[in-house]
């Protein structure tokens, strides 16, 4: 029986969390009471199917606590899964809640593996360990999708584990035990090259989205069917028929802070890539917001804020993006967002019914297209193709 500290009760924390009561014991710290409340009645914090029947049907040794001293006594593994925004004004991830809760875990206890799940600059690990003058620290990236945490710990692409502590071997152990899937690649690497395994992994991504939007954009400017370029693109196995859905950008948590802390990691040396990728995106957005203007729509209705179904929150949502810039050329925004429970957001009206946004809206925005729109198709204003994520 191995006793486990996960910090921070968000999707990583959560997911991994769940996983690991199976079989071990597991304290869950946060500084959210009501977090805390949830964990101990067997509820999720997060939107997640999946987490929701663990916890009502799996037999697990879990609890959840606000106080560091009751969470850390007597623990083999400390995972650390604080929320790492990217701080336009500095330039880099914002990494202070990893530093504190690294600072308390080493006053309250002198054993135990301190992993770092966070996403964090490529060199900061090392930087840590320097700075408190031990090895007990490592890096292991998570690469787990919104809404799929827990498939995508069960099923991992690969488990990446970055340090030189004897104990990260045993670790390892433990992310293949909460795993159904046989024969996982794991990867020994130092912790600056696990952390550049997760930026580049991320920006990949990002460029991915931004090659098959800009397919769409000459699409559209040159009258042509992007499912069939698309298709006829995706054919090829060095490409592959995945991620490649356009959208009104790349969004969400991880993608939009990522890629910007990967470029700001170059610093000296020399790149035209990464840049380019952010600045695509934001050139979809501005493409797009033409495109929409060119309508003569007066009232524009966004269904949903989310960038992906199943989603529970709208963060860095490109959707976002697209209704600041339309309100700065005047036109008039409707909103429905079942998240959303006050009449106004941000200068918007927000519509209790779907109904509502239909009947009021000239054209309405949709990131990802529902059913729910199928009645007005001839209103929707959307770049998903292929109904899919």
């Amino acid at each position: 029986m191995i006793n486990i500290a996960v910090i921070g009760a968000g999707y990583v924390g959560m997911s991994l969390s769940i996983l690991l009561a199976e079989n071990n014991c597991v304290d869950v710290l946060d500084t959210d009471p009501e977090k805390v409340k949830k964990i101990n009645e067997r509820k999720s914090t997060i939107k997640d199917d999946d987490i929701e029947h663990f916890l009502k049907n799996k037999k697990l040794r879990l609890s959840a606590s606000d106080s560091p001293s009751k969470t850390y006594k007597n623990k083999d593994f400390f995972i650390i899964a604080t929320p790492t925004n990217f701080d336009e004004d500095s330039n880099q991830f914002d990494t202070s809640s990893v530093e504190v809760v690294i600072k308390s875990i080493l006053q309250h206890t002198n054993s135990g593996l301190i992993v770092i799940k966070s996403t964090v600059p490529i060199g900061f690990t090392q930087s840590m360990n320097k700075k408190f003058n031990t090895t007990r620290i490592v890096f292991s990236p998570e690469f787990l999708r919104e809404g799929s945490a827990i498939h995508d710990n069960l099923n991992p692409s690969r488990i990446v584990l970055g340090g030189d502590h004897p104990s990260i071997f045993l670790f390892s152990t433990v992310l293949q035990e909460i795993s159904t899937k046989e024969d996982i690649k794991i990867l020994l690497m130092s912790s600056s090259e696990a952390e550049a395994v997760k930026l580049f992994s991320n920006t990949f991504l990002a460029m991915r989205v931004a090659f098959f939007n800009e397919l769409d954009s000459f699409s559209i400017s040159n009258n042509l069917k992007p499912a069939k370029i698309i298709e006829g693109i995706s054919l090829d196995p060095r490409i592959g028929s995945h991620y490649n859905n356009p959208s009104f950008g790349y969004g969400g948590y991880c993608l939009p802070k990522d890629t910007k802390q990967l470029l700001s990691n170059y610093d000296n040396t020399p790149q035209e890539l990464i840049k380019a990728i952010i600045s695509s995106n934001e050139t979809r957005k501005e493409f797009l917001t033409n495109t929409i203007l060119s309508t003569g729509a007066k009232v524009i209705g966004v269904y949903r804020l989310i960038m992906k179904s199943d989603s529970d929150n709208f963060r860095e949502s490109a959707t976002i993006d697209l209704i600041n810039k339309l309100r700065a050329h005047g036109i008039k925004i409707l909103i429905y967002e079942p998240l959303l429970h006050e009449p106004e957001h941000e200068g918007s009206e927000v519509c209790k019914t779907i109904e509502a946004l239909k009947s009021k809206s000239d054209l309405i925005l949709s990131n990802r297209v529902d059913a729910e729109l199928d009645d007005v198709k001839e209103k929707v204003f959307s770049r998903d193709i292929f109904r899919e994520n």
